[in-house]
């Protein structure tokens, strides 16, 4: 087994300057670090530490990461209600738990995300949101340096489990119900990211719809932004039936759009935000119990941390109309 000894000797450099360089200690010369760095990975280290760190009694600190929603100006509901969930969960279980978001790691590889994590006594992380793009993640996931809850991801494993909802089924019933309703045969789908797992989930629900009910279906990428939404409603809701959004932000950027088109469309969203009772008018949506989604990844990361095996697991949803006097207090 490759020791702190060997990587010393290999960079060049003492012992507790290695130990410094991997605490991430301040007053280290970025040079000092590029050769510990190299020798770390050149001698393949890190999995035979992070090993250790892992064999070792102590139970560890909790992370969670999130991905920051920049393309609204509005407050992210879902990322308070996730952080809310989580804390309230790991205060139950006596579990310390600490906030990151993706940003922090941004041109990092995944050994030195691994590094800096156990620097700070973090043996189990909860992601929030991951897409296929980002490769260092999957890379930790991978790994199985650490134990992981992946939330809103279909990516598990033995020391990895998946904390979501049924994605493509939500889509389908709640833009079903919308369709229903109205009577529709065109739709305006206004999609999410790409390459994102619950905007491929959702795409493929409403595929299936469409395939099933003969409806003319026309595509769109919103970015999960409410503004791209807006200007996509202006450009081809009109000869549409209805519109389905992947998100209510898009749904509301969309509805917004319409009524100062002054026409009519039926719309539906997905998410189930606050925000949506305040759009002027009443949408179906699907309801997400964010909190409770947030609280059953820290309950899962907790068994994953005392030697259970990763899983797949798939948590509830409700369609609902989003009405003014259900929100307000």
């Amino acid at each position: 087994m490759v020791s702190i000894k060997d990587v010393a000797r290999h960079a060049g450099v003492a012992i507790s300057t290695v130990s410094k360089v991997l605490n991430n200690y301040p007053n280290v010369s970025e040079e000092t670090k590029r050769k510990v760095n190299r020798a770390v990975e050149e001698l393949d280290f890190v999995p035979n530490s992070v090993a250790a760190a892992l064999s070792s009694k102590q139970s560890g600190r909790m992370a969670l990461l999130l991905k920051l929603n920049t393309k609204t100006q509005a407050i992210d509901e879902i990322d308070m209600q996730y952080i809310s969930g989580a804390i309230c969960k790991a205060r139950e279980l006596g579990m310390d738990v600490v906030t990151f978001f993706y940003s922090m790691f941004e041109g990092k590889s995944a050994e030195e995300v691994a590094r800096y994590l156990l620097s700070q006594s973090i043996h189990g992380v909860i992601v929030y949101g991951m897409s296929k793009e980002d490769k260092v993640l999957h890379r930790l996931i991978e790994s199985q340096v650490f134990k992981v809850v992946a939330v809103d991801t279909p990516v598990f494993n033995r020391n990895t489990s998946s904390v979501w909802i049924d994605q493509e089924q939500a889509q389908y019933d709640v833009a079903r119900r919308t369709v229903e309703e109205n009577g529709s045969r065109s739709i305006l789908y206004i999609a999410g990211k790409k390459n994102g797992y619950v905007s491929e989930g959702r795409l493929k629900g409403i595929r299936r719809l469409a395939e099933d009910k003969g409806l003319k279906l026309m595509v769109r990428n919103g970015e999960f932004s409410e503004l791209c939404a807006r200007e996509i409603a202006f450009r081809y809701a009109k000869n549409k039936d209805a519109v389905v959004c992947a998100s209510d932000l898009m749904a509301i950027g969309a509805m917004r759009a319409l009524m100062e088109m002054d026409i009519f469309r039926p719309v539906c969203g997905f998410d189930g935000i606050t925000l949506m009772g305040y759009a002027g008018k009443q949408m179906n949506t699907v309801r997400q119990d964010f909190a409770g989604i947030s609280a059953a990844a820290v309950e899962e990361l907790y068994g994953l941390m005392e030697g259970a095996q990763g899983r797949n697991l798939v948590l509830g949803y409700r369609i609902i109309r989003m009405k003014y006097m259900d929100i307000i207090c």
